[in-house]
């Protein structure tokens, strides 16, 4: 049975993801001393508001290992990068907050991972094949999460 180019681009992509996810990551272990699941989601609450997230809304938040955020926050709690806080509204919430020393950490790692992003993906493609790229997945990503939150439900 022959592939249509629906198939085809989904698999390439699939394919292109998983290899440079497995790049990054190696890199990011190696260099910045981190996972690159630990940096998806101190990078997640350095950009949240007040540098705190829910802990659900962590979990519909980061883009990488969503079914393993507890365990990854329970990593980064014991080496001090993040903390668990009760919510002084609803004693049931728990806050996941980056820490001084998570901002730290997150500062270092973000120059192997941004370094490892261009050499690997943006060098490899035009200006333009970027641009038409990520206007293409911009796309479908709207198509498939009206919310704007990839995880939401």
């Amino acid at each position: 049975m022959e592939e249509g180019p629906g198939i085809a681009a989904f698999a390439a992509l699939l394919r292109a993801h998983a290899s440079l996810i497995r790049r990054l990551d190696d890199e990011l272990e190696a260099e910045g001393g981190m996972s690159l699941g630990w940096y998806d989601v101190l990078l997640t609450l350095s950009r949240a508001g007040g540098r705190r997230m829910r802990m659900q809304e962590l979990s519909d938040a980061v883009v990488l290992s969503r079914s393993r955020v507890s365990r990854i926050v329970d990593e980064l709690e014991r080496v001090g990068y993040v903390a668990r806080e009760p919510c002084p509204t609803d004693r049931r919430v728990i806050h996941a907050s980056i820490t001084r020393q998570g901002r730290v950490a997150l500062r270092r790692a973000r120059t192997v991972n941004v370094r490892g992003i261009e050499d690997h993906f943006a060098k490899v493609l035009d200006a333009n094949e970027l641009d038409t790229l990520r206007c293409a997945l911009d796309r479908v990503t709207e198509a498939n999460c009206p919310t704007g939150v990839v995880g939401a439900r």
